[in-house]
């Protein structure tokens, strides 16, 4: 067989058994050396040639391997290379042959097939070297900003429960009160009310080994985990029952909207400032609107008779803001209602447990099977104390 016909992996045997003579050829010329200076004899300039040339000789082959290996690497760097049809003809060795007389006669044939991307046995078929592009960063699905637990007064809690007293009556009877006369006697009365702690958790199940060699998709599995507990906080902080272990959120306890002073709203927007007018009314400051995002883009684009906008402009930054208060946009409120109130004096969220997303191999299923259950959970109380300082309602567009 000659060079020519010889494959890159017999090539690089054959020059890894030259090197390997090479460094034998070295070892007995350094064993020969050793023994005569041991019996204290004079080295000969032939022995040192002889010496020399050992070096010398497995230098090269180790030169000529190095190349070789290196070539190989590039060469699975790129996949199987395949060659082009041009380079098949001018590597064959009988082209070489003709291609070397100093005349040339005759001809020289070389059958060459096309190469194609089909992905079949037929000659020239090297579709299956055509990868598909994969990116290396999963791409995540859409995530709802949270907003309501920033409008709250926030609180921390040791204990599966918090117990209050709330406000439920005063009769305010004081009065300019004669010199030596009774004075009038005012009435407080409260009641006990409590805010249990609730747990919202859930988990996923993986395999050992995908979590340890896609660091990706193990930081996207505690994403994932910790938005879904804070998807379903927004919602049963609005709009909780308070049955079995729900929380008893925010609308469930707040006060229906009615028009006070015997005002008429024609508009959505006349609607929210008389909730306003309610809450405060009530005597509490209001700080805040909630409403669906789809609300608060129709309002936007109310227009004067003359085609107008009425609040903002279109080419400049539009400050969410109503009445003078800030609008809190999420989809965990129904369209066409919103809640306006004093949020940071009607209600405290009590965290007992912050979101911890924790990992464990300890059943015999997980064990067994090499698997690994991730879990997510926190746990939270929220304490209503004035009912009356939140106002919900329908804004009648719908």
């Amino acid at each position: 067989m000659t060079t020519e016909n010889k494959t890159a992996v017999e090539l690089a045997a054959e020059f890894k058994r030259d090197f390997e003579k090479r460094i034998d050829d070295v070892k007995a010329t350094a064993t020969d050396i050793e023994g005569r200076l041991a019996k204290g004899e004079n080295l000969t300039n032939s022995v040192k040639e002889l010496a020399d040339q050992a070096i010398t000789g497995m230098n090269e082959a180790k030169s000529r391997l190095d190349e070789m290996e290196q070539k190989m690497a590039r060469r699975g760097e790129q996949g199987d290379y395949v060659q082009t049809a041009g380079e098949r003809l001018i590597n064959d060795a009988g082209f070489k042959a003709f291609a070397a007389q100093t005349r040339p006669r005759g001809r020289h044939i070389v059958e060459v097939k096309d190469i194609t991307s089909l992905t079949t046995d037929a000659a020239g078929s090297v579709g299956g070297l055509i990868q598909s592009q994969r990116l290396a960063t999963p791409i995540m699905l859409p995530q709802r900003r949270m907003t309501v637990r920033a409008l709250l007064a926030q609180g921390q809690t040791n204990s599966n429960s918090i117990e209050y007293d709330r406000e439920k009556v005063f009769t305010n009877n004081a009065a300019p009160v004669a010199e030596g006369a009774s004075k009038p006697q005012s009435e407080l009365q409260t009641e006990d009310a409590t805010a249990t702690v609730r747990t919202i958790a859930h988990w996923m199940r993986a395999s050992v080994q995908i979590l340890a060699d896609a660091p990706g998709l193990r930081s996207m599995i505690d994403q994932r985990l910790r938005y879904g507990l804070a998807y379903v906080e927004e919602t049963q902080l609005l709009t909780g029952s308070g049955s079995g272990q729900n929380l008893s959120g925010l609308i469930t306890n707040a006060t229906a909207y009615a028009a006070p002073g015997s005002l008429t709203a024609s508009t959505q927007i006349d609607v929210l400032r008389l909730m306003i007018l309610q809450v405060a009314l009530s005597e509490f400051p209001p700080n805040g609107i909630v409403m669906n995002p789809i609300d608060m883009a129709a309002i936007e684009m109310s227009k004067d008779t003359a085609g107008g906008y009425l609040i903002g402009d279109p080419q400049g930054t539009i400050q969410k803001r109503l009445w003078g208060l800030p609008v809190v946009e999420t989809q965990a409120i129904t369209v066409d209602k919103a809640l306006v109130g004093a949020f940071d004096l009607a209600a405290q969220i009590f965290d007992r447990q912050d979101a911890t997303v924790e990992v464990s191999t300890e059943d015999q299923d997980n064990f067994i099977k090499n698997k690994v259950t991730i879990r997510a959970e926190e746990r939270l109380a929220l304490a209503i104390y004035r009912p009356a300082a939140l106002v919900y309602g329908d804004l009648g567009r719908v």
